[in-house]
């Protein structure tokens, strides 16, 4: 009989790997991050009775199943009923002049006759290549918000969401998840696309069955008491931190009345176009500039996916610590999938990268927080949970592998 450990975050006590991929059934869903506690069970990744993973399944249905030639159809009705007649903007497009983003606005505009806005909710902080690249998309011919967050709140938020949920990614994923329909309500724009639905990487299935955002992670009551930010309530923000309500503002849900008055209506472009990021690449660099970074990320094989944040390597090594899956797992499962590495490939690159300390902006990131090295490691060990990690001599190891 097996020892029995104890599983952190309502994580699955018993670990498995895909078949087909490198993920594992610890792989978490996507959540309302201004819900997030860290208290509340992860929903995670469903395996079928053949040990395969939804994301496998779904790579099996936009082979097999979908017709792309009616979705693109169906997105070139949509962009019909809402394309400018005076030359207005027609739709709003959030990103950072990433592969993804660029490809989006850059196919709207120039393929399907759109006059996309795009609007750039800043990273924590840019690398020189994330930021030559958002000059680059600029360039190649698109109109841009750069909205920079009050800095003095987001460093706060960045450490508590650190501390308290080993989370430091949070702030950004809120204000880009918010910036879309935000801006939708501000300018009276009514169609956001954003790029491919998460729900192709993992969350439930049947997302991927509705070619829009679900309104609960930009919109909701704005409750104080009930709205979480770095695992604190807003209302405790308020009155712990000394932080100012009006700072507040761009970080909590949108007012449902403004969009429902404003028709906002948030849709996937990866509903539509079939998506495979490695193609997204291609496409961005031939027609908006993208470059690749000049050596590897730290974690993993890749040098074109998530380069614009200096915070990015540390976001993805808090979930190998969690969830013992980091970065080149994310990476080798999507590319398994789209047909571009075999999983012995793919497995052969987690084993050699997924544990890397990410340690070029370390300290940088450290400090930017306002917390010492001691403090990282302490949040980082208490972190671990018992049924994924153990120590061994001195030194942690994971319980399981995918090699």
């Amino acid at each position: 009989m097996s020892e029995h450990f104890e599983a952190y975050y309502g994580l699955p006590e018993e670990v498995k790997f895909c078949k087909r991929c490198v993920i594992s059934n610890q792989r978490p869903s996507s959540v309302v991050e201004f819900k997030n506690r860290g208290t509340e069970k992860k929903p995670t990744i469903e395996f079928d009775e053949e040990g395969v993973c939804s994301a496998c399944t779904f790579a099996d249905m936009k082979e097999q199943v979908i017709d792309w030639k009616t979705r693109e159809e169906e997105l070139i009705e949509l962009c019909n009923r809402h394309r400018s007649k005076d030359g207005g903007y027609d739709c709003i497009v959030p990103g950072s002049g990433g592969k993804d983003s660029a490809f989006t606005a850059h196919i709207l505009k120039y393929k399907y006759g759109m006059n996309p806005l795009t609007v750039t909710w800043a990273p924590h902080k840019y690398t020189e290549i994330g930021w030559h690249n958002f000059q680059n998309w600029i360039h190649s011919g698109l109109d841009n918000i750069l909205y920079t967050p009050n800095g003095k709140l987001h460093r706060l938020l960045t450490r508590l969401a650190f501390e308290n949920l080993v989370h430091p990614f949070q702030p950004f994923i809120i204000g880009q998840r918010l910036i879309g329909p935000r801006f939708s309500g501000l300018y009276r724009i009514p169609l956001v696309f954003y790029g491919e639905n998460q729900a192709e990487y993992g969350n439930n299935i049947k997302e991927n069955d509705r070619p829009t955002m679900a309104p609960s992670f930009f919109e909701t009551t704005r409750d104080l008491d009930s709205l979480f930010l770095g695992g604190v309530s807003a209302r405790d923000l308020i009155s712990q931190y000394q932080v100012d309500p009006r700072d507040l503002n761009p970080y909590l849900p949108i007012d449902g009345n403004v969009l429902r008055e404003v028709g906002t209506e948030v849709h996937y472009l990866g509903y539509y176009l079939k998506w495979d990021p490695q193609e997204c690449y291609y496409y961005a660099s031939e027609h908006t500039g993208f470059q690749v970074n000049v050596e590897r990320t730290e974690g993993s094989y890749s040098k074109y996916s998530s380069i614009d944040d200096r915070i990015d390597p540390l976001h993805y090594y808090t979930t190998f610590i969690k969830f013992g899956i980091g970065r080149a797992t994310y990476d080798a499962a999507q590319e398994v999938r789209n047909q571009k590495i075999t999983r012995e490939e793919a497995v052969a690159l987690v084993k050699r990268y997924d544990a890397e300390f990410p340690a070029k902006y370390f300290h940088e990131i450290l400090e930017y927080m306002g917390i010492t090295e001691e403090r990282f490691w302490e949040v980082i060990d208490k972190a671990r949970s018992p049924h994924l990690w153990e120590q061994v001599n001195g030194e942690w190891r994971l319980r399981h592998h995918v090699y």
